[in-house]
């Protein structure tokens, strides 16, 4: 069990700006409720520091404790994910060492490289799939360099390729049953990971047609597994079975304001005009988390003189007549009836939130996250890198075949 005492979590909660510390305790009741009656919790990540910060460890328990029933996330998220979260790494200035033979040229700026420290059965595991530059890594790991605990499967040997490989490897089998790669991948990835759950607990973790770039080839994989409408039309199912959607450290997130299927905020009329697939946000309660002030006064803009919504039916530029450096996604959210803002650190929100909804729920969670600057959150990133393990190849095919025989039992 990983989790900061209570007394801790309330020193952090009246951290927050106190605007957004009676959103946050608004939104823990709004769950709250929704859960009570049956109802559905989403939630939409960026990656970043929702990796960092522990949020989509504590997301992948609020899955598993029957909390959160749906995700809505990045390629990147995905990518290190199927790499275990956060892995140690050692960095060396490669160009300082012409000796190990890197081409300068597909260096990064500085000239660093980086390799994964692998335990002993990790390394064992992936000898068996990787059969060169083992050499190259025993040499690095002897030089001095710098330690670093990181967003997995990134830019280090042998995670990095090994990840966007098996992506690619991936999406032939994606392709073949039909499936997001996100569901392939989270057969064989760890329980603490929202991949991972989702695919134990047959939930939806599907990357958003806005955050498909990112972690190379999986990113790319990941696109070219379904087609675009397909992914689109899960996205929207998924918001639209959610009483309480929670954005949290997202950016360009306007395709869940802005269609194509959703009606109350969005470009979702014409759809529904061809009787196509629509749905709606209203009556729905969006809770962002987002250190961005802009979106609060765009909040609190609409809220007193409805602006933004003027601006719309108008037709007027947003940015000029709020005087606010305007995102796409403020518009949406804004004006939707339901939106609450928590302008604060998601590090620090995030396990407030958690215990609010716990104490709320009558739940213990076994894991709860902590703001990665602090002793709990040093402690928390620790455990992440010691204990979430990558994607398992073999498990991976073995349960997509489980899966399949399981549903030619089904249509028999």
């Amino acid at each position: 069990m990983i989790r900061p005492e209570r007394k801790t979590v309330a020193e952090w909660e009246a951290s927050i700006p106190d605007a957004s510390r009676r959103n946050l305790r608004q939104a823990a009741g709004r769950i709250i409720d929704a859960k009570r009656r049956g109802g559905s919790v989403v939630v939409v990540t960026g990656s970043g520091p929702n990796i960092h910060e522990g949020v989509t460890t504590l997301i992948a328990e609020l899955m598993k404790k029957g909390v959160v029933d749906g995700v809505i996330t990045s390629s990147a998220v995905v990518g290190h994910e199927m790499a275990g979260t956060l892995d140690r790494v050692k960095r060396v200035v490669a160009s300082a060492h012409p000796d190990l033979g890197l081409p300068s040229g597909i260096l990064p700026r500085g000239g660093g490289f980086e390799i994964t420290l692998l335990s002993e059965a990790q390394r064992a595991q992936l000898e068996s799939e990787i059969d060169t530059h083992w050499d190259l890594y025993d040499r690095i790991a002897g030089l001095s360099g710098d330690v670093i605990i990181k967003a997995a499967g990134n830019m280090a040997w042998p995670m990095g390729p090994r990840t966007e490989s098996l992506a690619r490897e991936a999406e032939l089998l994606a392709q073949e049953y039909g499936l997001p790669l996100e569901t392939v991948v989270g057969l064989g990835a760890d329980p603490m990971t929202m991949i991972g759950m989702g695919a134990r607990r047959n939930l939806p973790v599907i990357v958003s047609t806005p955050q498909l770039v990112g972690s190379g080839a999986v990113g790319l994989a990941i696109g070219d597994s379904i087609s675009i409408t397909q992914r689109a039309r899960i996205v929207s199912s998924v918001l639209a079975g959610a009483d309480v959607i929670i954005e949290s450290a997202i950016a360009l997130s306007q395709e869940i304001h802005d269609g194509p299927f959703e009606l109350y905020t969005g470009h979702g009329i014409w759809s529904a005009w061809q009787n196509g697939y629509s749905y709606s946000l209203e009556g729905k309660t969006l809770v962002r988390i987002d250190l961005d002030p802009n979106l609060e006064r765009a909040w609190l803009q609409e809220r007193q003189s409805s602006q933004i919504q003027q601006a719309v039916d108008r037709g007027l530029p947003k940015t000029k007549l709020t005087g606010i450096p305007f995102r796409m996604e403020m518009s949406g959210f804004a004006r939707l009836e339901g939106s609450l803002p928590v302008t604060a650190d998601i590090g620090v929100v995030w396990p407030v939130l958690a215990v609010a909804i716990e104490e709320g729920l009558g739940l213990r969670l076994d894991f709860v996250s902590a703001p990665q600057e602090t002793p709990e959150g040093q402690q928390m990133r620790e455990w992440i890198t010691a204990n979430v393990q990558p994607v398992d190849r073999q498990k991976l095919k073995e349960e997509l075949r489980r899966r399949q025989a399981r549903s030619q039992q089904v249509a028999g």
